[in-house]
C-alpha cells in the first residue's frame, strides 16, 4: 500500500440509475464521464493530476491537492448545472440524468490491488449517500445537488471567492456508523423554509459562524396571530320578576318606593312609570 497522500476528493451519483433498462444505463453512464471530464477540464485540472476510479452509476476522482479547488467548486456550481441543463432539454424522460456530488479533502492510500483507502474517502462516500442530500436533488426542480466536507468548507468555502458564495453553503449533520459527520449543502435545506435555510439543517449547531448560536425566536413568523379585540363589557341582565320604581298610583292612592312581585294581589286602576301613563289590569292566575 502507498503512503497516505493528501487529496481533493470528487463524487459524482447518477439518480435512480437502477430504475433505467441496460441501454439506458449506458447513456447515463457515457453522459456522467463526459459531464465530469468537461468540469475537470473546464477547472485547469487535466488527466495528469486525477485518477478515477468507476463505481458504475457514479464516478470518484481523486484530484491532485496542488489543483485548485476553488475552481473545481466554479465550475461545479456553474458549468455542471448548465450542462444537465441542455442535456436533459433534449432528452425522454427516460435518458433525464440528473446527479449528487460531493468534494472533500483528505488522505487516501493505493492498496496492492488499486483500490483506494482512507477514513476521509469514506465520509465523502457517506455524505454522497446521505438522505439530506438525496431530498436536496428530489426536491429541486434543478438537476444538481451538491455538498461539501467540513473541512473543505472551513479551507475554502467560508473564504466566499467569487463564483463560490459562502452565504449558499448550509450547515447539516449526516447520521453515519462512527457518530454524526458535519458538511454543508449549497442551497436550501429539505423541509426548511426559504428564510430558515440559514439555520442547522437534522439539530445541528448553528450554521456560519463557532458561536454555536441559531436564529433567535421571535420573528413575525413565530407569533401567533392576535386574538378579537374584546369589546365593551356589558351590563348583566336584570334580574327576574316585576319591579316598579319611582312612585305608582294605584287605584288612586299613590304608593312611594319600589313595589316588587305583587304576587296574590290584584291591582286595578292607573300606574304612572316615570312620568308615562299606563292603564293596565293584572289578575292573579
Amino acid at each position: 500500500m502507498t503512503d497516505p497522500v493528501n487529496r481533493t476528493i470528487l463524487l459524482l451519483d447518477i439518480e435512480r440509475f437502477s430504475h433505467r433498462d441496460d441501454v439506458e444505463q449506458a447513456y447515463l453512464r457515457r453522459m456522467l464521464y463526459d459531464i465530469t471530464d468537461r468540469a475537470l477540464h473546464s477547472a485547469g485540472i487535466d488527466e495528469t493530476k486525477r485518477l478515477r476510479a468507476d463505481r458504475g452509476d457514479s464516478v470518484m476522482e481523486l484530484i491532485d491537492a496542488n489543483a485548485s479547488v476553488t475552481a473545481l467548486l466554479r465550475a461545479l456550481l456553474t458549468e455542471v448545472p448548465a450542462e444537465l441543463r441542455a442535456i436533459n432539454r433534449m432528452a425522454s424522460s427516460s435518458a433525464q440524468i440528473r446527479l449528487r456530488g460531493v468534494v472533500a479533502s483528505g488522505f487516501v492510500a493505493i492498496d496492492a490491488h488499486a483500490g483506494w483507502v482512507g477514513s476521509d474517502l469514506n465520509h465523502a462516500c457517506r455524505l454522497l449517500d446521505a438522505e439530506v442530500l438525496r431530498d436536496a436533488l428530489r426536491e429541486r426542480a434543478d438537476d444538481f445537488a451538491l455538498c461539501v466536507s467540513d473541512a473543505l468548507y472551513a479551507g475554502v468555502v467560508r473564504h466566499d471567492h467569487p463564483g463560490v458564495p459562502a452565504d449558499g453553503f448550509h450547515r447539516v449533520s449526516v447520521a453515519s456508523k462512527n457518530g454524526p459527520l458535519t458538511a454543508w449543502l449549497h442551497g436550501p435545506v429539505p423541509g426548511t423554509a426559504a428564510d430558515e435555510t440559514s439555520g442547522i439543517a437534522l439539530g445541528t449547531g448553528a450554521d456560519h459562524g463557532d458561536t454555536g448560536e441559531g436564529k433567535a425566536p421571535g420573528g413575525s413568523g413565530d407569533r401567533p396571530a392576535p386574538g378579537p379585540t374584546p369589546g365593551p363589557a356589558t351590563a348583566p341582565p336584570p334580574a327576574p320578576g316585576p319591579f316598579l320604581h319611582g312612585p305608582v298610583t294605584i287605584g288612586g292612592g299613590t304608593v312611594h318606593g319600589d313595589q316588587n312581585n305583587f304576587s296574590g294581589n290584584q291591582i286595578t286602576g292607573d300606574i304612572h312609570l316615570g312620568g308615562g301613563r299606563r292603564r293596565e289590569r293584572s289578575e292573579d292566575a
